[in-house]
């Protein structure tokens, strides 16, 4: 299996034309697709995956044959994603539309933004001949409705693309369980903008925590909020800042008001950028309680985290997915099993009560962000992958 490749030992040839093909525009925590689309050398050129109905600023399609299959998703469901229309003849055409602009925009290689979109993609890229890099990102590479849904249509994926991304070890060996080459795997986490997220000083901190991502199982927010209660009743002057939204925001904020902590816990919702960072330079450390829920859905290489790393902030978080990766236990940060609250909260509480043990395990964490997952090296790698399938010949 292919090793991440550092930004300055590759030299590659003339940047490709790149389709990246995705769900719908980045959300604000797909910060990784952001880059690729925004930095990726070469000429990027997206395709949403709901097309060739809503893709702007060129339809797929003459506006006639537009607008009847519009009509018939419309139809059918409200609107189905490709590749799952039952008719025949709808998928001929969707294919047949983007064979046409991939080859219109004279395209080298398909990079789709998780599996699912890998499958949407395949019989275009089959039909057209062009390599195809797939990145699996967590739900798609783990989620047991995803992968029954998908099973047969990842084989089939497999078989054909040049390259798959992994975004954690435990994903590599997950996608390898699943049918993928292990040869055509590269695993290669997120990276972050060390140079956005400057080194903080927990240190001199107040017993701040801060948590930065979506209220959604997989992330289990409400066992960071339990963790924290234990917190706040050995340490008073303990504070918790969460960032972000999700379906679980309303039941975490219901949780906070009765247990009585709305004067130590805020729950702030989606904040830009510039806000997070913010949060970063005036807490003592990150938490986050990651673990893999019933319908087996999982992280991969969660970007707060490295931000945090990146903001010289240790981590306290649990042993799971891509953290495990990213996060040295004891070194530049904390972890725990998942589920083990009372082990988050143990190390949290040391953290509080240990600032210089927070300085020290915070700066070795920017220099290990610094040194192996810089955005540069991500993109490098992203680079590589696609350089390596462009120079393969798909199979027949």
């Amino acid at each position: 299996m292919d090793q991440p490749l550092p930004a300055t030992s590759t030299v590659l040839p003339a940047p490709l034309t790149t389709c990246i093909v995705v769900s719908k525009p980045p959300s604000y925590s797909e910060t990784f697709i952001r880059a690729v689309i925004e930095r990726l050398p070469g000429t990027q050129i997206v395709l949403i995956n709901t097309w060739p109905t809503t893709y702007q600023p060129m339809r797929l399609l003459p506006k006639p044959l537009w607008l009847l299959l519009r009509g018939v998703r419309l139809f059918v469901n409200q609107p189905p994603p490709i590749g799952s229309l039952s008719t025949t003849a709808v998928r001929l055409i969707e294919t047949l539309a983007v064979k046409h602009f991939l080859r219109h925009h004279n395209v080298d290689v398909v990079l789709a933004e998780y599996g699912v979109n890998g499958v949407a993609v395949l019989d275009a890229c089959i039909a057209s001949q062009i390599p195809l890099v797939v990145h699996f990102h967590g739900y798609d590479a783990f989620q047991a409705q995803t992968l029954a849904e998908y099973a047969r249509a990842y084989q089939r994926m497999f078989a054909y693309a040049t390259g798959i991304i992994a975004v954690s070890r435990a994903m590599e060996q997950q996608l390898i369980q699943l049918g993928a080459p292990a040869e055509h795997i590269t695993y290669t986490p997120c990276g972050v903008d060390v140079q956005m997220f400057s080194p903080a000083d927990p240190a001199n901190a107040p017993p701040h925590f801060v948590a930065v991502g979506r209220f959604v199982e997989k992330k289990a927010p409400y066992l960071t909020i339990l963790a924290f209660q234990q917190v706040l009743h050995e340490c008073p002057a303990a504070r918790l800042t969460m960032i972000g939204d999700g379906p679980l925001w309303e039941a975490c904020r219901q949780m906070v008001a009765s247990l009585g902590m709305e004067h130590a816990v805020t729950l702030h919702g989606v904040r830009p950028h510039a806000d997070i960072v913010t949060a970063m330079q005036q807490a003592r450390a990150f938490v986050q309680h990651s673990l893999r829920p019933s319908s087996g859905d999982s992280e991969g290489t969660p970007v707060a985290v490295l931000e945090a790393g990146a903001s010289s902030l240790p981590v306290v978080a649990t042993r799971h997915a891509g953290i495990k990766d990213v996060v040295i236990d004891g070194e530049t940060g904390l972890l725990v099993d998942e589920g083990d609250v009372a082990g988050m909260a143990a190390h949290m509480l040391t953290l509080a009560n240990d600032p210089q043990y927070a300085g020290q395990l915070g700066r070795k964490a920017r220099a290990h962000i610094v040194a192996h997952f810089s955005m540069e090296q991500y993109l490098a790698c992203v680079q590589a992958a696609l350089h390596r399938a462009g120079q393969e010949d798909p199979p027949q």
